[in-house]
């Protein structure tokens, strides 16, 4: 009996061996493959973009915001961008009142297409270890900065009836008005050559020139922007009732003439979105009475006694708020969808009209109360607030894996 006892002890010992190896291994395949899964999406494997399918020596649309799109000069398409993006040449990018785009080219210069701009990608190839890249400015804004460049590099902007060539480690920013056929270049780091009607200027740091007419300006020392200073970037101002008052109070070093200040619903200042616009105050200082709760952006250039006008200060947020808010802000159809990378889109359906803000980006929910923020985080989760124009407000804090609302608070 013992001995019986014992072989059938020895047979159940050598079944559950074979099971402890294949649970081990049946774990150590599974972990593998969650491995390589995370891998795979962490390096965009499975994310299909149009990046895969680009022209070579095209430029890239990495960044984006509002509305921005690309006519494709072969099909004459139109693309409303949605992810990363290609221009090759001949193809024109366009922002509205409420886009900008963030373009990167292939010589590693960064080109900001600002709102209401029509920028035309005229080159960008690279032959001989050279890089060309050409671009036009159309009507609008745009900011170009440029790092260490080979010496056969060739990076040029054309504008109205100029063109000029960015040299390594330069910033920047040309206006161009098709209305007026008038511009101006701002130079703030580097330096450029500008050829008009065939005489070449050189445009230093900290310059300032126009082109008009079919010549260039003489060059004048570049005024910057006021610095905003009260009410400060995020404030909050408590209503009474009836409205609150709000003072604008900015500095300005370069000894300016005259300011022009502008008040918004819309970070975008589109025209829509202004409730002030004032021009010619002789002041560093601007009141306002009767401001209803809601989010508020302002910004303010100046204007030196030559009739050089700043580029617009970077604009401030702040809020006005009723003393006592408590209604509840209900968020539905969570969805995130990663684009590439580190960036993401959240999309969901709230109020009408709610001020969706997240990782420093603001949108607006629309008529239908969808609305669609493009953020980069390199976290799992992200928090998502929502405020109205009475002063309520909620945030959200939401998974990026699985678009699920982790907490409210």
């Amino acid at each position: 009996m013992d001995k019986k006892y014992s072989k059938i002890y020895i047979d159940w010992w050598r079944i559950q061996s074979s099971s402890v190896r294949g649970i081990v291994i049946f774990a150590v395949f599974a972990f593998g493959l969650l491995g390589v899964s995370w891998w795979a999406m962490k390096s965009d494997w499975l994310v299909q973009t149009e990046i895969s399918e680009s022209p070579r020596d095209s430029a890239i649309i990495f960044s984006f915001e509002g509305d921005v799109r690309v006519i494709r000069a072969a099909t004459r398409e139109t693309i409303v961008v949605t992810r990363q993006t290609y221009a090759a040449p001949g193809d024109t990018i366009q922002t509205q009142a409420d886009g900008r785009a963030v373009v990167r080219m292939i010589d590693g210069s960064t080109y900001t297409v600002r709102p209401n701009s029509t920028v035309v990608i005229r080159d960008s190839s690279s032959l001989f270890g050279g890089r060309n890249v050409r671009v036009s400015l159309d009507d609008g804004q745009l900011n170009v900065r440029t790092e260490e460049q080979p010496a056969d590099a060739q990076n040029v902007v054309e504008m109205m009836d100029s063109e000029t060539r960015l040299k390594s480690q330069t910033d920047a920013s040309f206006n161009a008005d098709r209305a007026s056929g008038g511009g101006e270049i701002r130079i703030s780091r580097g330096s450029v050559d500008t050829t008009v009607s065939g005489n070449q200027t050189t445009i230093a740091e900290n310059q300032f020139a126009r082109v008009e007419k079919g010549k260039i300006s003489d060059r004048e020392k570049l005024i910057l922007p006021p610095r905003l200073t009260s009410p400060a970037n995020g404030a909050q101002i408590v209503d009474p009732g009836g409205g609150a008052s709000a003072t604008f109070v900015w500095e300005d070093d370069s000894g300016s003439g005259a300011y022009y200040i502008q008040l918004a619903r819309s970070p975008y200042f589109a025209p829509d979105s202004i409730m002030v616009d004032r021009s010619g105050l002789g002041v560093r200082d601007f009141r306002l009475a009767g401001v209803a709760p809601g989010t508020y952006y302002w910004r303010v250039r100046s204007t030196a006694r030559s009739g050089q006008m700043s580029e617009w200060s970077e604009p401030s947020r702040f809020s006005v708020v009723r003393g006592q808010s408590s209604a509840s802000i209900d968020v539905q159809e969570w969805n995130v969808e990663r684009v590439g990378g580190s960036v993401y889109i959240i999309s969901g359906k709230a109020l009408p009209g709610l001020l969706v803000r997240s990782q420093g980006r603001e949108v607006y929910a629309g008529s239908d109360g969808t609305f669609r923020l493009q953020i980069s985080s390199g976290s799992s989760e992200v928090n998502v607030e929502f405020n109205d124009d009475r002063g309520n407000r909620a945030g959200f804090v939401l998974s990026l894996r699985n678009s699920r609302v982790v907490r409210r608070y």
